[in-house]
């Protein structure tokens, strides 16, 4: 109902907590304000692709689509080092939307990283 439901950002050096990346932080405040684990008609925009971790919660999650601007060669999940949408059969069909303002993306991750050094 394009309404936001949960947000978030990646915590895990700050929370002590290797799992509190951005969409699942996000996934947690969705579900919450849900009362519900499962968020069918969901849809999450995030900068990066996203992980193996937080790929296997959107699709527990039921989540409907996501959308994500550019590529994680390192980690990424669903384009860059493995296919997990792809390769192994699902109990869940979520539709994704790839290169969504990826320059932009792009630019924020640098500057991210940037301060952080």
């Amino acid at each position: 109902d394009d309404e936001i439901i949960g947000q978030g950002y990646n915590q895990s050096r700050t929370m002590a907590d290797p799992t509190a990346h951005a969409e699942i932080v996000a996934l947690r405040a969705a579900c919450a304000f849900a009362n519900n684990y499962r968020l069918p008609g969901a849809t999450v925009y995030v900068t990066l692709e996203p992980c193996l971790m937080c790929i296997g919660s959107l699709i527990h999650a039921r989540v409907y689509r996501l959308v994500y601007g550019a590529a994680e060669p390192k980690t990424g999940a669903i384009e860059s080092t493995c296919r997990m949408l792809d390769d192994l059969p699902h109990n869940h069909a979520m539709k994704v939307s790839t290169g969504v303002l990826e320059t932009e993306c792009k630019c924020l991750v640098q500057n991210f990283f940037r301060a952080r050094r």
